[in-house]
């Protein structure tokens, strides 16, 4: 289920950043007491009790300016406003009203997103009546808090969590594989899409995805069903064309979080940066099936060796997914566009495989008889039982008598051999290790 967005938004120096870093529980923005210092939107998540978010951190928004960085930062906050699903307006407790709050609420109120007013800086208890000046801005009660200390949060996400949409149910069969072109701006996700339908000679019909930005786009090959999310392209928003990088992450991560397979797209001929590394970071940390697909391959100077160079550099760069099919491809001319579907199709079918619990305990008995666990001063890891406990991705759980026994190596000897015995290409296996008790 996609997660909300969270925009935090307001004149300089209210705090924005602090608020964000606090939210996200690190220090992710830069914090400097001087207006205009962040000047891109930054993304990160947060949860409050059992809700999950999207959080955007902006600069200032400044009106009636000349200044170009100003007015960079007022599109850029302008633009998240669109993005959110709700807005916490920060306001600065200490300072008090001031024009410039009254004409960032006029742009909140022409947006008509949900909007929490909170105020800022009001971490002494002698100045919680600062905050009734702010029932002027229509918002609402003012929420009042101390981003720097972490006072009133609780309450203020309490206010946010209101504001959350509740999505329908899941319009599509659970057989249908749903599957989202990721990746960094310009690398052909639009182009291959087009290919991909357009090679296998289907029926095309577009609906507006449950998150903003996406199309869906249903289609069938043979008697199997699929919905290609395509979060491809920067789209006009009015006079506002979003310039930095950022911004395809979120959509990355929204198509992720909708998706059973993540196709992660990359430049054949500009090669691997550091932006490709995170979005399949993110692929993982969803747990969703994973293949890498390395476009305009046409485009390439290659030789008989290229491709493996290319292979083995991108096992190098991501050795967090040994077990993604890498593909090489080229949307222009269909080169291998028609094997894409036959990747996808089998890290689905691996990332929903089941395995019983006899086979699993079989397989695990015969990895700890050839290579038992070593010992820790003395004493030594037993396993006990294992079993699958969930799908999407293949979790198992081991029962041990002691999880502090296991070392990462040997847990990772264990995922491998699961790994030769079931296949699991395409997906990431989840292993957790938990304590043997007496029932």
């Amino acid at each position: 289920m996609p997660k909300p967005v969270v925009a935090i938004v307001g004149r300089p120096n209210v705090g924005k950043s602090t608020l964000f870093n606090r939210l996200a529980g690190e220090r992710i923005a830069i914090v400097e007491d001087k207006p205009g210092i962040t000047r891109d939107r930054i993304y990160s998540s947060a949860e409050w009790l059992d809700k999950k978010f999207h959080i955007i951190d902006t600069g200032g928004i400044e009106v009636g300016t000349d200044d170009e960085i100003l007015l960079r930062i007022r599109e850029q906050a302008e633009l998240a406003i669109q993005e959110a699903h709700v807005i916490i307006f920060l306001v600065d407790g200490q300072t008090g009203l001031t024009a410039t709050d009254k004409e960032v609420a006029d742009i909140l109120y022409r947006s008509g997103k949900p909007v929490v007013l909170a105020v800022n800086k009001l971490d002494n208890p002698n100045m919680l009546n600062n905050r009734f000046d702010f029932y002027e801005l229509g918002f609402g009660d003012p929420v009042p808090i101390a981003a720097g200390h972490g006072i009133g949060l609780g309450d203020m996400l309490d206010e946010v969590a209101k504001h959350f949409p509740s999505y329908d149910e899941e319009e599509y069969s659970p057989e249908t594989i749903k599957f989202a072109m990721i990746g960094r701006p310009n690398v052909g996700k639009s182009s291959l899409v087009n290919a991909i339908l357009g090679e296998e000679r289907v029926m095309v019909s577009e609906v507006a995805g449950t998150t903003r930005d996406a199309i869906d786009t249903p289609f069938s090959r043979g008697e199997q069903d699929f919905v290609i999310i395509d979060t491809a392209g920067m789209r006009k928003r009015g006079k506002v064309y979003e310039t930095t990088e950022k911004y395809s992450v979120l959509r990355a991560l929204r198509a992720i979080e909708r998706c059973d397979v993540a196709v992660l797209v990359i430049n054949g001929e500009e090669g691997i940066i550091e932006q490709d590394k995170r979005i399949a970071g993110y692929a993982l940390e969803e747990g969703r099936a994973m293949l890498i697909v390395v476009n305009k391959w046409d485009l390439v100077e290659k030789d008989d060796k290229t491709a493996h160079q290319f292979e083995q550099q991108i096992r190098k760069e991501f050795p967090f997914i040994p077990w993604a099919p890498i593909l090489f491809v080229s949307a222009k001319t269909k080169q291998r566009i028609a094997k894409i579907l036959d990747a996808v199709v089998k890290a689905a079918d691996n990332h929903a495989l089941r395995i019983s619990t006899s086979t699993v305990n079989s397989v695990i008995e015969d990895a700890v008889m050839m290579t038992p666990p070593p010992t820790d001063k003395g004493r030594k890891l037993r396993i006990n039982y294992s079993t699958q406990v969930a799908v999407k991705p293949p979790s198992f759980a081991i029962f041990v008598n002691d999880p502090e026994l296991m070392h990462f190596s040997y847990e990772r000897f264990l995922e491998n051999r699961l790994r030769d015995a079931f296949g699991f290409e395409g997906t990431p296996i989840r292993l957790f290790i938990r304590k043997k008790t007496k029932d």
